[in-house]
């Protein structure tokens, strides 16, 4: 009998350490080694710019090894440009313990940090035009935090002097922009700056909710020789309406990337958002992997510019692109979409 008990209970100890061992993971497998993840996609507003950056983000991701459905659970959720609603998509993200927060536009970017800088959740911000006003970065590019990123800072100087090129006789530009959008703030400043080199003076459009574009679109067409759209979230989903006050007014309207340039504004010399999207997943994939600390990693900046015309957007308000200007564009579109 006692030899039958001390049979039964070494063999419920050899069971017990088979299965233990069976539920361990290897240490060499591939979800050890890379992880399966949990992101929290968190847009500002929809417009095709910021969708271009969550698409360029998703494949930066994949581009890396972390690709949605096999080691990579994205939740995405956009605030339709309304801060509070942007605040309430950060704190669930939080609740739900994401490995990681991407956050696509300024306030955004802001308000991800804000909520997530007392948790362990590492922020990586795309679209942010100047992450130091924002307070997302120091003067010298290092993180104030576990946040970091990509900016879209405008080629300001570029822009103005394609303006001058295809608009030779203008001499003043309306930008309509946010109040409450520092990126905002920061490239009207810029602007300002620089327009005299180029015989320009700027002519501000401060709106502080989209409510307030209409009057002052209005306001600002009576003024102006052309109008310079920014990358400003609250304005540029607005856009299809200035663009259409303005074609009544056969007032040009120039875009700052190349969605804006599709649907009607005449020329930019902008930025390629999904490689800007891409840029950003490859950081966030570092982070994720445990290469690098958020916080270890400086913001980047995508510095070269191109060329995007919209002939059809031209030929409607009687002008001809400089073929100097088309002969070495990007993307040139005979159509509005």
């Amino acid at each position: 009998m006692k030899k039958s008990v001390k049979l039964l209970v070494i063999t419920a100890i050899a069971a017990a350490a088979l299965s233990a061992c069976s539920e361990a993971p290897a240490k060499d497998s591939a979800s050890s080694n890379e992880g399966n993840y949990t992101i929290g996609i968190a847009q500002f507003a929809e417009h095709g710019s910021l969708d271009n950056c969550r698409e360029g983000f998703i494949q930066g991701l994949k581009e890396e090894g972390i690709e949605d459905g096999k080691n990579l659970t994205i939740m995405y959720e956009n605030a339709q440009a309304d801060g509070g609603t942007g605040s309430q998509i950060i704190n669930n993200f939080i609740a739900k313990k994401t490995d990681l927060i991407c956050a696509i536009a300024t306030p955004m970017a802001q308000a991800a940090y804000s909520g997530a800088k007392k948790t362990d959740i590492p922020v990586i911000y795309t679209a942010v035009t100047d992450p130091v006003a924002a307070a997302l970065a120091k003067e010298d590019g290092s993180s104030v935090g576990e946040v970091t990123g990509t900016s879209d800072k405008l080629p300001v100087e570029k822009q103005l002097e394609m303006i001058r090129k295809i608009l030779p006789d203008a001499k003043t530009i309306g930008i309509l922009y946010s109040t409450s959008e520092v990126n905002s703030e920061a490239a009207i400043a810029e602007y300002k700056k620089a327009a005299s080199n180029y015989g320009f003076e700027i002519v501000e459009g401060p709106v502080s909710a989209t409510a307030d574009i209409p009057l002052a679109t209005d306001n600002l067409l009576g003024k102006v020789d052309c109008l310079n759209n920014l990358t400003d979230n609250t304005v540029v989903s607005s856009l299809p309406l200035i663009l259409d006050k303005a074609g009544k007014k056969k007032i040009p309207v120039f875009g700052s990337e190349i969605e804006q340039v599709k649907i009607g504004c005449i020329a930019a010399m902008g930025l390629d958002y999904v490689d800007l999207g891409k840029q950003t997943g490859k950081m966030a994939a570092k982070v994720l992997k445990g290469e690098a600390k958020a916080s270890e990693l400086k913001y980047e900046v995508i510095k070269d510019a191109a060329f995007y015309g919209n002939t059809k957007a031209a030929e409607n308000l009687g002008i001809t692109l400089p073929s100097e200007l088309t002969d070495s564009a990007a993307e040139l579109f005979k159509e509005i979409k």
